[in-house]
């Protein structure tokens, strides 16, 4: 079932919001979270294909495309905690993947930050186990 797509009130809205559209796969009510400009970046390793920053919402896009190109459905994924400081979430938790062109499977413990105003995501900083994740690409 496809999310009805309203803005959310605060920012553990959005921070719900974004989780419940992620889980969904609706990808365009995900992206309607997100201001046309934001701070967007994820660090990793060169072979990591979403490791980087983006700005634009089809970057942001191609982003969240790049996880079903390259990985399995998630074996595991556990949202922790969460955490909210006015315009600031940080979320705590870990999933668990693999990779199509290797065959390795990865746990990635996770914290990420977002920030929001007026009901979207202005910001989105993903801090992940990237040693983890390059040794799952690396063949």
């Amino acid at each position: 079932m496809m999310s009805t797509i309203t803005t959310p009130a605060s920012t553990r809205d959005v921070v719900d919001a974004f989780f419940a559209r992620f889980g969904e796969g609706d990808m365009p009510a995900l992206l309607d979270l997100f201001a046309d400009g934001v701070d967007f970046h994820v660090g990793g390793a060169p072979n990591v294909p979403w490791a980087g920053s983006r700005t634009s919402k089809d970057d942001i896009a191609a982003f969240f495309a790049s996880f079903g190109q390259h990985l399995t459905p998630a074996k595991e994924y556990v949202v922790a905690t969460t955490v909210v400081d006015g315009d600031h979430a940080v979320v705590i938790g870990h999933n668990r993947f693999e990779v199509l062109a290797t065959g390795k499977t990865f746990t990635n413990h996770f914290a990420l930050h977002i920030t929001a105003a007026e009901g979207k995501i202005t910001g989105y900083r993903m801090y992940e186990d990237s040693h983890a994740i390059n040794e799952a690409f690396t063949i």
